[in-house]
Order: structure tokens, then C-alpha cells, then sequence
């Protein structure tokens, strides 16, 4: 059995995107966003420090993925969860390119 890493499933994401004429990789501060893919100057996904994969989604969005075990709202640290932004585990089954799809259309409106 192949075990396929969260940095291998968001290389992959990056891979797709970065194609994109929108998209780029990084620019970020230092940590937070440092391997972000962006459109304009607005992060739409990332790969966090804990190997969890973030996307910013509509609120409605976030809260209909968390309602069904897809992932939950995302804590950047401080303990304050972002309506906005959801986290998902590296083992998830979710399709990590169709949710960073969907956030780069929402980011990009």
C-alpha cells in the first residue's frame, strides 16, 4: 500500500494551479502563507506546519464541510476560529484539488 503524504497531495495541488495565470506560489509572511498558492494578493489554500490543508471558502461553505466531517474551521494559533477558512486532515478523503479550485474561484471573485 502507497501512503500518500500531505506535502505529496498539496505538491501535486501546486503543480496544477501554478499554471494557472492568477496563481502564484509564496509570498506570504515568514511561516504563515511562506507556501501559499495566491491569486492577486490574497491567499486561497495552504499547507500548514501540522500537514493540515487550509482553503478559504465562503462561511456557508466552511460550515456545511464541518457539518459533515469533511473539516473543521481553521485556528491559526491564536485560538480564534476563522469563519472563512477550512482545515482538513492529512488523511482526509476529501479531493484537495477540487476544494483549492473552489477556493480560488472564491478568492478570485
Amino acid at each position: 500500500m502507497t501512503t500518500t503524504t500531505a506535502a505529496s497531495r498539496y505538491a501535486k495541488i501546486v503543480s496544477a494551479l501554478s499554471a494557472h495565470p492568477s496563481v502564484r506560489v509564496g509570498g506570504g509572511k515568514r511561516g504563515f502563507g511562506a507556501s501559499a498558492l495566491q491569486t492577486g494578493n490574497r491567499i486561497f489554500c495552504m499547507l500548514t506546519s501540522k500537514d493540515e490543508f487550509v482553503v478559504k471558502l465562503p462561511k456557508e461553505r466552511v460550515a456545511e464541510l464541518v457539518a459533515s466531517g469533511d473539516g473543521r474551521q481553521f485556528d491559526p494559533g491564536h485560538g480564534r476560529l476563522m469563519k472563512e477558512w477550512l482545515a482538513v486532515e492529512p488523511t482526509s478523503n476529501q479531493d484537495w484539488l477540487d476544494l483549492a479550485n473552489e477556493a480560488l474561484e472564491f478568492v478570485g471573485r
